[in-house]
């Protein structure tokens, strides 16, 4: 790095070339609140008041007048800091001759005193490493890289993260991604294991200024509770009991843990004589399994009872209770804990003993529900991959052909608010993994909270959000935006669809833009321009939201059909057929079955003419999600049929959910009771549905909670990419992460990867609607599929299709594949075709465009 007056004509421009965020001190990140209880206690164990409710022209905003203060828990953080005692730091390259830039410095607990990267005489080039020795091996879960605060040279752009039991041996990053160049403070996470040695290695210096690396700070946080390779184990036949149980005052038995509601809860004895802690429930599975993790979700109502330190002991016997595998303290929040077991125990019987309430309010202890977990199976449960940091949280995302994932935020990396004419976008290659991002300025455009639809030339619309009545458009072949003309109408949570016809149509959206009913239009490819459909007022697919239309007209399921018509299927209850000639109109189409309002539920086509619905809850946020699942199907005839299938095993607001080549669906993450920009409630467990029984089974679990502002995508190779969450500045709910799933169908029992058929020529990079094509393969092919190239975000996916293909063998390794005449079938755009064997096993996709 260059000294003397050189140097400080660096510092300037620096400083002129980039505007600065406030750097946000590693302490705003460990700072929770404490709960808010009055003066008073209430009586023990029975129900704290409910505050009066505000209402909503009084709340207080937190970035916009959009959504209420962030919760309490969303302030802390998911894992624990770990103690830093003893630990020393030691690096590829350090200055000390121009400045005390030692590697030592990320461990002195000052913000002020940093490690730079050698730069007087012939700097070191990049990259450069720092690696923390900790001197003993513990869990860890992430690094958080504090940047330097007085300017921006050195900041960590392109990083990666190994670890190490013995200094010696590295193997693969845990951790790989970009950072945005501002001064907050990164959180770096990965799937937790056991560890001495932690490396951070800088690959790129986020502002291109220099050959430089620096750090102020460096932490690492433990296990935050989410065990890898685990899945749950199944309830059916458990019973429970309890040391004591309220009975008197309130139902708090201890079956209540196993019911699969959080509104009911085991309570400790507190009529009368409370009884004294300890305190302890017994989970008893009636058969011998395999279990390595207890997995309690604190009461949902206040306080009172929480568990704080606790341990869990197993049994075979029910008698004779063995040494802990696990024992810890939980803080005093509503958020899901996990207890990772030190060993996988084979039990019948597991105990969680309570010995403190965490909130020191009285001798009780309760629980809302409890679960157990045991190794997963690849085969069976699928794994995950390695967590990939972004520059900014996904909160919206498209597949791209040439194996690219486009994601974007706001117009900040990390917070909303305003109408600020920029946004934050970022791009993944799925070949490399690497992570570039750009800030797009030319379109006048904060695309936050949009709506989106893959067009018919593979290009993505993108309409509405913090500036309510833009439209902008990305090409990834060109890899550039543009803007086309504003919508009529301002909007934002809008949905939107392609049509049968080529063009775009939007609903809904009162998120932004002013009051009034957001009734439909249509932009079209050919004028660029926005056509009013006066005749498809939104207020006949509005749930409802005790928040009014502000809420109730967000995230619409549209399904597009023949002849330009769409199929509103949801969030309300109530479904509607729209037509999109001429004026429009609107006709009821029936209700979803028994289903009530669904909000940030979503639905999936998996097949032509069936689509499953998933999840949601009754108000957009603070209302219990549902369990819930059911099917929608339609003719021809425009007749429409609703029926529920299996529950899933956890209610879910908020999550993700996405349409295999196989036909079964998966979902991700939610909460059981959806609350903007908190983590509480959050289900770590995805879950796959199979069309052919009906029913959902558990897959193997989350290490990352993905809740509002998550997001999930198909990609080409088979697999499945799970990210985001947040994007409320200053919170430890901000996941500017995602990670791939490998769903069972690719794995073997021990987790090698299946043989799978491939797709080695014949398609062509367009092809008609109706056309037939001679596709070239290896290895056994039973079946073919198009799988739309869809766009997500919040929660809501509605250019997902799947397509079965009409196919015949056609000689050695040949196949002939007929493609759908009906564009209402296979609706004009991108798609990724697969190859699949008998077993479901599909190809690696090849991309095609149908005209």
């Amino acid at each position: 790095m260059p000294s003397g007056r050189t140097r400080a004509l660096y510092r300037l421009r620096a400083l002129r070339r980039s505007s600065l965020l406030i750097a946000f001190a590693l302490g705003s990140l460990l700072v929770g609140l404490t709960p808010l209880f009055g003066a008073a206690s209430p009586a023990p164990g029975a129900p704290a008041p409910r505050p009066a409710p505000v209402p909503f022209e009084q709340q207080t905003a937190m970035q916009a007048p959009h959504h209420p203060v962030v919760p309490a828990n969303a302030l802390e953080p998911a894992a624990p800091v770990l103690d830093r005692t003893g630990w020393t730091a030691s690096a590829s390259d350090e200055e000390t001759a121009g400045e005390n830039g030692r590697a030592a410095n990320v461990l002195d607990g000052s913000t002020a005193t940093i490690w730079h990267s050698k730069w007087s005489g012939t700097p070191a080039p990049l990259p450069h490493g720092i690696t923390v020795d900790m001197h003993r091996t513990a869990v860890v879960s992430a690094l958080v890289y504090q940047p330097r605060s007085d300017w921006g040279n050195g900041r960590i752009g392109e990083y990666a993260v190994n670890l190490s039991t013995d200094g010696l041996s590295w193997g693969s990053p845990v951790a790989t991604g970009t950072l945005a160049d501002d001064g907050s403070a990164k959180t770096l996470g990965f799937a937790p294991q056991g560890a001495r040695f932690v490396r951070l290695t800088a690959l790129t210096e986020a502002g291109g200024r220099g050959p430089w690396t620096s750090a102020a700070e460096i932490n690492l946080l433990g296990d935050p509770g989410t065990p890898a390779a685990t899945v749950d184990l199944p309830r059916t036949g458990w019973t429970a009991s309890a040391s004591d149980e309220e009975a008197t005052g309130e139902n708090g038995r201890a079956a209540n843990v196993l019911d699969g509601e959080a509104s009911t809860i085991w309570h400790s004895r507190w009529s009368g004589t409370a009884a004294p802690l300890p305190h302890s429930i017994t989970v008893d599975m009636h058969r011998t399994a395999e279990v390595s993790a207890l997995v309690y979700q604190p009461r949902q109502d206040y306080g009172n009872g929480r568990a704080g330190a606790y341990t869990v002991t197993t049994s075979t016997d029910g008698s004779s209770f063995g040494a802990p595998v696990a024992s810890g303290t939980w803080r005093d929040d509503d958020t899901v804990k996990t207890a990772t077991f030190t060993r996988t125990a084979s039990a019948r019987f597991v105990r969680l003993t309570v010995t403190t309430e965490a909130g020191a309010r009285g001798p009780w202890t309760s629980a809302a529900e409890i679960r157990l977990s045991g190794p997963a199976s690849p085969a069976a449960h699928g794994s995950w991959g390695r967590i990939t940091g972004f520059p900014l949280v996904p909160v919206a995302t498209a597949a791209l052909p040439g194996d690219k994932l486009l994601a974007w935020s706001a117009y900040a990396v990390d917070r909303f608010g305003g109408s600020n004419g920029y946004t934050q976008t970022a791009i993944l290659d799925l070949r490399t993994g690497r992570v570039t991002q750009r800030r797009i300025d030319n379109t006048g455009h904060d695309m936050f909270c949009p709506g989106i639809a893959m067009l018919a030339d593979g290009r993505v619309l993108v309409t509405g959000g913090s500036n309510a009545e833009k439209a902008s458009i990305y090409d990834p072949a060109a890899d550039e935006w543009s803007a086309t003309t504003s919508m009529n109408i301002a909007r934002g949570y809008q949905a939107m669809t392609l049509l049968s016809t080529g063009e775009a149509f939007v609903l809904g959206g009162s998120w932004s833009g002013g009051g009034g009913d957001r009734a439909g239009e249509v932009w079209s490819p050919d004028t660029r321009t926005w056509r009013r459909l006066p005749g498809v007022p939104a207020t006949a697919a509005l749930t409802a939201d005790p928040a009014g239309p502000y809420r109730a007209d967000n995230h619409m399921w549209l399904h597009a059909t023949s002849g330009g018509r769409v199929l509103q299927l949801g969030p309300s209850r109530q479904m509607n057929w729209i037509s999109t000639a001429g004026g429009g109109s609107l006709a009821p189409a029936g209700a979803r079955a028994d289903s009530p309002d669904a909000m940030n539920g979503n639905a999936v086509a998996y097949d032509v003419g069936k689509l499953l619905t998933l999840g949601g809850a009754t108000a957009y946020e603070n209302a219990p999600a549902t369990r819930r699942a059911y099917t929608v199907g339609f003719d021809g005839s425009g007749r429409v049929e609703a029926a529920r299938t299996g529950d899933m095993g956890h209610a879910r607001a908020f999550g993700n959910s996405v349409v295999l080549p196989d036909g079964k669906v998966a979902v991700f993450g939610g909460q059981a009771r959806p609350v903007p920009f908190s983590d509480a409630t959050s289900v770590l467990t995805p879950e796959l549905w199979d069309p052919a029984t009906g029913k959902f089974t558990p897959l193997a679990s989350m290490a990352v909670p993905r809740n509002y502002h998550s997001v999930a995508n198909l990609l080409p190779d088979g697999r499945v990419f799970s990210g985001g969450g947040g994007l409320c500045g200053a919170c430890a709910t901000n996941h500017a992460d995602g990670a791939v799933f490998t769903p069972p169908y690719l794995l073997n029992a021990d987790g090698t990867p299946k043989a799978r058929p491939a797709i080695t020529g014949g398609v062509p990079a367009r092809v008609a609607a109706g056309a037939s094509l001679t596709v070239a393969t290896e290895g056994t092919v039973a079946s073919f599929v198009l799988m739309r190239a869809a766009a997500a975000t919040h929660s809501t996916d509605n250019d997902q299709r799947r397509v079965p293909l009409v196919s015949a063998p056609a000689g050695a390794g040949s196949h002939t594949v007929s493609v759908p005449a009906d564009k209402g079938v296979v609706l004009p755009g991108t798609y990724m075709l697969f190859a699949l064997d008998a077993q479901g096993v599909p190809s690696t996709a090849k991309f095609v465009t149908v005209h």
